[in-house]
């Protein structure tokens, strides 16, 4: 599994995703407080390890994929004016996408940030 300390948090996003909230305007301090609100369950659950979360005073909504409590990854952003959800095969696609990342390995993430298709951008311990 990637991470064996049940306390430490890996927050990552995709090499699309960082373009996307770049020209957004949304911050990696954004991303990480949203990540600590998701954990609480302040964001809807979609099922099969992905989550949808409000970011950006509302105006965008990201897809999350996430491995138990340690491990998150934001992979799509949408603007709320631009369509108001993802559909059935989008869902689905990022469903196998969860389940994909979720049996990745420590080496194989590591070797993916450092092709930069994924970003950390927060990694902390938690109580």
């Amino acid at each position: 599994m990637l991470e064996k300390n049940k306390n430490a948090i890996r927050a990552f996003k995709s090499a699309w995703f960082e373009k996307a909230a770049r020209k957004a305007g949304i911050s990696d301090d954004e991303l990480c407080t949203a990540i600590r609100e998701a954990m609480k369950g302040q964001a809807d659950d979609l099922g099969g390890g992905v989550l949808k979360k409000r970011l950006n005073d509302n105006m965008h909504r990201s897809v999350i994929l996430a491995k138990s409590e340690q491990y998150w990854v934001y992979a799509y952003l949408f603007a709320k004016k631009d369509r108001e959800n993802i559909d059935s095969a989008e869902l689905a696609s990022f469903r196998k996408l969860a389940k994909a990342y979720a049996v990745l390995q420590a080496d194989q993430v590591a070797q993916m940030l450092n092709n930069q298709l994924l970003l950390e951008i927060c990694h902390e311990k938690t109580a």
